[in-house]
């Protein structure tokens, strides 16, 4: 392990000035054959807007993923699928997406952006626990059907979730989905249970109790991060030490709500993602390779 440690903290030397990356180089990929369940009959209006040089989505009714495949010559066989947050109300896909797949996924973690519905937008008439969530699902199940072509280990398939987004992955850990009662095809087939959960500021996760198997959790946010934030993260992972499920977290003393990846971050949190790589490494998700 200490190996795998030493070998992430000398990627993070050597790339720490690439570009920020802004978009995956295999394009997105919709999760449904035809339209979503709940989403029939809708016309395809999904909008993109530029806010500071970030860009913000909207109107998402064809979920999809957009893959970060990592050179084969550093792929581990984990991936994660990353849902960025906005209140359910917009996706940030740059800070909370892109660039957290770009970086992991050149450290040879296979990565894929997830848009969802938005129950928060106004007249969407989505909700969380019917439209969202299951897109996450979706999402797993369809990165695990093709772990294969993609070099991805089947048991080592993750979420990251970033605050809205977190509450998504946060709820995917809970509730697995169980089987489909009318599959729509052989995806649907697939188990939607996560190997293991990354929650970045997460919203929403209170009420949230570890289930029978939970995967083990990942919690990292920001001290002056919204109170009712903080709190639900101490909550959580006081759940999960009264469990005795694996469980770690980190809260940054300078950080607030919604850093992701930006150039404008400073201090310790600007490494975030390199206590997520020795975090996998350090519970075996991260396997060395031979």
């Amino acid at each position: 392990m200490k190996k795998i440690i030493r070998k992430i903290a000398s990627f993070f030397s050597e790339k720490k000035q690439s570009p920020l990356i802004q978009r995956g180089d295999d394009g997105q990929i919709f999760l449904w054959p035809g339209a979503a369940p709940g989403s029939e009959g809708r016309i395809f209006k999904e909008t993109a807007k530029m806010i500071s040089g970030e860009q913000i989505v909207t109107h998402v009714d064809h979920p999809s993923v957009t893959p970060f495949l990592p050179p084969a010559a550093l792929a581990t066989g984990v991936a994660l699928i990353i849902a960025p947050g906005g209140g359910h109300k917009e996706l940030w896909m740059d800070h909370e997406g892109f660039r957290p797949a770009g970086w992991f996924s050149e450290r040879g973690v296979a990565a894929f952006v997830l848009k969802y519905r938005l129950a928060g937008e106004s007249h969407s008439g989505y909700t969380v626990k019917d439209h969202a969530l299951p897109d996450l699902q979706r999402a797993i199940r369809y990165v695990r059907a093709h772990a294969g072509t993609w070099g991805i280990h089947p048991s080592s398939i993750g979420v990251m979730g970033f605050s809205a987004g977190g509450e998504l992955a946060a709820l995917a850990s809970v509730h697995d989905g169980g089987k489909v009662s009318r599959p729509l095809d052989k995806i649907d087939l697939e188990s939607a249970c996560p190997d293991f959960q990354v929650l970045i500021y997460p919203a929403g996760i209170n009420d949230l109790k570890p289930g029978k198997k939970p995967p083990p959790l990942f919690l990292l946010g920001g001290y002056r991060d919204d109170p009712e934030i903080v709190s639900g993260m101490l909550t959580l992972y006081q759940s999960y030490k009264q469990a005795g499920a694996p469980a770690e977290m980190h809260l940054y003393a300078d950080a607030a709500h919604g850093f992701g990846i930006r150039e404008e971050n400073r201090g310790a949190v600007t490494i975030w993602p390199v206590r997520v790589m020795e975090w996998l490494a350090g519970t075996g998700i991260l396997r060395e390779k031979s």
